[in-house]
Order: structure tokens, then sequence, then C-alpha cells
């Protein structure tokens, strides 16, 4: 990985932290109303988007790329302003924020196993699921609030994914090359099993957003397909993902 390939990261994360700047918070003074199981939904991805990122920072700073350290904690900003968001949605609608959730202990345990690979992709699989789940509150929802605030994290999601596809196609690039496709083979295999375990859990929110359980794992393993290429094959500014 030669320095400087980070740097356009670096200013499209500035240019977009400029841009929420100009444009300003959502109109917090509206209320919001959700089906309780929605509301469940908002509060567990909540407490997922919030942290310090500091563990992820660390591991950053260690890989010896000052644009890439730069850019992650910019990422690492954004998504402590999505945990924000979604805080301030919750008191919209009188909902409180949880303290704390098992699938997030869980992912934060799995991600500190190792170093920056084992990271990013275990941030991965929760970044993909994340997509899909944003653009079902988007969509789903006459509310809108909720619909302002899941189309603004979702805008960001969609830049973090490649962001971080590029930085794992250069670490996989320091794997023998008869590894790789394996490599991903596995993370989709996990991406699998947690994307089932999020649509069992989040089953009746999903369902009150118009998708089923198993449109949600399909939608969320169509969408893999694509970033599995771009790790393994990256294409510059191609990610489409699923707006």
């Amino acid at each position: 990985m030669h320095r400087g390939d980070f740097a356009k990261w670096t200013r499209r994360f500035e240019d977009e932290r400029e841009r929420r700047r100009a444009q300003g918070d959502p109109d917090w003074g509206r209320s919001a109303t959700l089906h309780p199981a929605v509301w469940a939904g908002i509060q567990r991805f909540q407490v997922g988007e919030d942290g310090d990122g500091a563990n992820l920072v660390g591991k950053a700073d260690q890989a010896g790329d000052a644009d890439y350290a730069q850019a992650v904690r910019l990422f690492v900003a954004e998504e402590q302003n999505h945990a924000r968001l979604l805080a301030r949605l919750l008191a919209a609608g009188g909902v409180p924020t949880l303290t704390g959730h098992w699938s997030d202990a869980a992912f934060v345990r799995l991600r500190r196993l190792m170093g920056l690979r084992m990271e990013l992709l275990v941030l991965m699989i929760a970044e993909v699921v994340a997509l899909r789940y944003y653009r079902a509150l988007r969509d789903g929802t006459d509310d809108s609030l909720t619909t302002e605030v899941a189309g603004r994290i979702l805008s960001d999601e969609q830049r973090h994914v490649p962001f971080h596809c590029e930085r794992l196609h250069a670490s996989l690039a320091e794997l023998p090359h008869a590894t790789r496709r394996p490599v991903m083979a596995l993370w989709r295999l996990l991406l699998l099993a947690v994307s089932l375990v999020v649509a069992a859990d989040h089953g009746p929110a999903l369902r009150r957003l118009g998708i089923g359980r198993l449109r949600f794992v399909v939608d969320v393993m169509t969408s893999s397909r694509e970033v599995v290429s771009d790790v393994l094959v990256p294409r510059p500014d191609a990610w489409t993902g699923a707006s």
C-alpha cells in the first residue's frame, strides 16, 4: 500500500463533514411515531453505532499510513454522528436509548481478537447488514423524521463500504493469492449467519417495514457479492450498492 492512496478518502470525509455542517440537523421539533417493534430495532442499531472507535483507530495508526489513519478517524466520527442522530430520533418518539445489547458486545469482542484485517472483515459484516436495514427504515415508514434520519445514515454507509473495501484489498494482497477467495468465502458464510440472526431478532420490525425475514437475508447476501468483487478486484468509485 503506497502512502497517499487514502488521501482522496480523507478529502471525501472532510467534504461530507462540511456539507453536514452547512445542511444542519433534521427538524427535531417534529414528533416521531412508529410501531414499538420498529423502535426496538432502532434502539439496538443505535447501540451498535455508538462507541469511541479507539481500537480501530489504534490499529489504523499502526498500519503506518497517515492518510488512512486520518480517514479512519473521520469514519469513526460519522459513525458517532449516526448514534447521535438515532438517539435524537428515539427522543423525538419518547423512547430511551439502551445502555448495551448482546449483539453489539459480541461484535466488539470478535473485532478485537486480531489485527486490522480481522477488525475490518467483522466491521464490514455490520456495514453490509446496516445498508439493508437503513434502506428498509427509510422506505418502510410514513414518518417523515424517521425517513430523513435513515436516509442520511444510508448515504454515509454507501460511502463507508467502498472505503473499507479498498483497505481490505490492500490487506488481502499481503496473503498468498490462493487464500484470498477462500477468506472472502468464509466472510460470506459469517455474514449469512449474522444476517439470519438479525432477521430473526428484528423479524417483527422488518415486517412492519415491509420486508420479510427471508427477503432481508437474500438482499444482504446479494449485495455482498459486489463487496467480495471490490475487495478481490477493486474498481475505483464503481460501488453502486443498493440505494
